[in-house]
């Protein structure tokens, strides 16, 4: 038998906000998503690649028991990441970005993983990373042959 995780492909991302109204207005305004899919205390958007979703704690919880317990401001709860094609268009998307007012951890910046990564938070703290691979590709690759 196969393992779950690799015969179901992640489909959705789910971000836990505070206000979906305001947390959609960040992913529309600031990244370009269109909205796909509107309920009470829930969004979702169409994006190149996966579904993410927005779904306010508050109205989780309430409705199937999951925690409502917040995590304080400043602490990140999860990081989506975007693998573009190149070190250049790492560059490229946060110029992008920044000019459409996201607020960026620093400037893109070669890490000792090989790659060259961007930061930064939604409005709920939900971190994102834009990355590509530098010459040579990803280090640490798990010999899969077995």
């Amino acid at each position: 038998m196969a393992a779950f995780a690799q015969i179901n492909p992640i489909t959705d991302i789910c971000f836990l906000v505070e206000d979906v109204e305001r947390a959609s207005a960040f992913y529309v305004d600031r990244l370009g998503f269109k909205p796909r899919r509107r309920a009470p205390g829930f969004a979702d958007f169409k994006g190149a690649g996966i579904t993410l979703a927005l779904w306010e704690i508050g109205h989780i919880a309430e409705n199937t028991g999951v925690s409502g317990r917040k995590a304080p401001p400043g602490v990140h709860k999860a990081c989506a990441a975007i693998e573009v094609p190149s070190p250049e268009k790492v560059d490229a998307a946060y110029a992008e970005l920044k000019a459409a007012g996201v607020i960026f951890q620093a400037p893109p910046q070669n890490y000792n993983w090989n790659a060259r990564c961007c930061y930064f938070a939604d409005l709920d703290d939900n971190l994102w990373e834009i990355y590509a691979w530098a010459d040579g590709g990803p280090v640490g690759d798990i010999d899969q042959s077995d």
